[in-house]
């Protein structure tokens, strides 16, 4: 595979017929999706999931999120999503890079970045990164 960055977490997926909008092809909202549930299995792999955010009462919202649509992708394709965090401040924000690749063809058919603000759950505003959060991503960051 030819990844923007070394090592990616990643995740195989397959195109099913439920995912294919009245274009042919997979729905732009099913890409969203496949993004957002990497980026928690990836927080989770790295000791972050959902209790540890329920337990510090702290959490890394999406603030902002785009995506470019490089090709589109049908029913059947297999593909391997890679998820990477690629800068953060250590106090409030991070950023996280996705690179989808149709493993059929060997290229690259999304690139998206999620951008995160660390927030109190209990009230929804930002708050510092408490310092299992530090901990626990600090060995995933790649430079790009």
């Amino acid at each position: 595979m030819n990844w923007d960055y070394p090592n990616p977490f990643t995740q195989a997926l397959t195109v099913t017929a439920d995912q294919i909008d009245g274009l042919q092809h997979t729905n732009n909202g099913v890409y969203v999706t496949w993004c957002g549930d990497l980026a928690w299995a990836h927080s989770t792999s790295l000791g972050l999931g959902i209790e540890e955010y329920q337990a510090l009462d702290r959490a890394m919202a999406v603030r902002e999120a785009t995506y470019e649509y490089i090709q589109a992708t049908r029913e059947g394709e297999r593909l391997i999503l890679g998820t990477w965090i690629t800068g953060w401040d250590q106090k409030l924000t991070m950023e996280r890079r996705f690179q989808l690749i149709s493993e059929d063809t060997g290229q690259t058919v999304l690139r998206a970045v999620m951008n995160f603000v660390c927030i109190a759950i209990s009230s929804g505003r930002p708050k510092r990164m408490p310092p299992e959060f530090i901990a626990g991503y600090a060995p995933a960051l790649t430079s790009p």
